[in-house]
């Protein structure tokens, strides 16, 4: 194994903490006691993340509730001088735009247990490319382990998206415009609810045009958990099969559901590649659309580095534009008319 693979399957423990001291915790992850030891390592790191800093022309509305947990909270990242009704003024233009903006939903990582909304890694590039092209872009927390279980989890994610729909209008935003994104454990939860998305459109959703997972390593649970695999999956999944089929996107995946592409890291030696191969062919299959795009990149910087420009960002890109005309407008003009 190379020294890049070893580092990568370190940092994998950790899923977005890529750190020196959390990857010597990691190698040695083998009792409960390491486990806890490690869990407490992650706590520090994500207390000691900082929070984004915002480009000129963005406002980020901080905290709104989607439920009564404090943890049920999201920002709103809008802009506030795009070209267009308002600019200049320091209020939010696309509220007075004729046509309302595209939106990203973001669900960050952790390992389903920490993690926050507005760590850098989340956010940063994200919002400094999309909401200056006229793009909303809102980032959620939602209630983790040990207190919410997986499928809580799941639930808390398509509240929170219903609630951003209804409210996208007072944003300037369109709720027919929705863009899911999610990474690590974040991008298997936006999986899970894509893969569901007849039901969630049934229980009050409006449609949303596709969904970008950014690394996620369990689109089938049940396969990921018979090979062996690291304890925080134990902690996510238990030991129930039945629990894994309902938590698992290959199994839950329902015709109708949105488009989706699966950016997967070939640095990881668990392989997601290979999941999200076999998650697009079940798809395909299936009559649906999804496509993988395997990148030459570790976990985290799958994360960090989308919105930077490259071929990568560019990529998804492509993918997003092809989801809305709109959306590929702006992407190519900003909020700026062009043709």
């Amino acid at each position: 194994m190379s020294l890049r693979h070893l580092l990568t399957v370190t940092a994998l423990a950790a899923l977005t903490l890529a750190t020196a001291s959390v990857q010597a915790q990691t190698t040695a992850q083998t009792t409960p006691q390491n486990g806890g030891r490690l869990r407490a390592l992650i706590a520090q790191k994500q207390a000691a993340a900082t929070e984004a800093a915002l480009p000129t022309g963005v406002q980020r509305i901080a905290d709104v509730p989607y439920g009564t947990d404090p943890a049920q909270r999201m920002d709103v990242y809008v802009p506030t001088s795009s070209t267009g009704a308002g600019a200049g003024t320091g209020t939010n233009s696309l509220v007075a735009s004729a046509v309302r903006a595209p939106v990203i939903f973001m669900v960050h990582g952790g390992g389903w247990r920490h993690g926050d909304k507005a760590m850098g890694r989340v956010v940063q590039e994200k919002v400094n490319r999309w909401v200056p092209k006229g793009f909303i872009l809102i980032s959620i927390n939602y209630r983790m382990l040990p207190d919410a279980p997986v499928a809580v989890q799941e639930r808390d994610v398509q509240a929170a998206l219903m609630a951003a729909q209804q409210r996208a209008g007072t944003w300037g935003g369109d709720p027919n415009r929705f863009i899911l994104m999610g990474h690590s454990a974040g991008a298997h939860l936006v999986s899970l609810l894509n893969a569901r998305a007849p039901q969630a459109l049934r229980e009050g959703a409006w449609p949303w045009l596709g969904t970008v997972s950014l690394d996620s390593a369990v689109m089938n649970v049940p396969a990921y958990m018979r090979a062996p695999h690291m304890p925080l999956y134990d902690d996510a999944f238990g030991s129930e099969p039945a629990y894994w089929v309902a938590l698992s996107p290959f199994h839950q995946w329902t015709a109708g559901a949105p488009p989706m592409q699966m950016v997967c890291s070939t640095e990881r030696a668990d392989q997601p590649c290979t999941q999200a191969d076999a998650m697009a062919r079940h798809v395909r299959n299936q009559g649906g659309r999804a496509e993988v795009l395997p990148q030459d990149l570790t976990h985290g910087e799958i994360n960090a580095q989308l919105g930077l420009e490259s071929d990568y960002t560019q990529a998804v890109e492509v993918f997003m534009g092809s989801l809305d005309a709109e959306v590929a407008r702006r992407l190519r003009c900003g909020a700026a008319i062009c043709y």
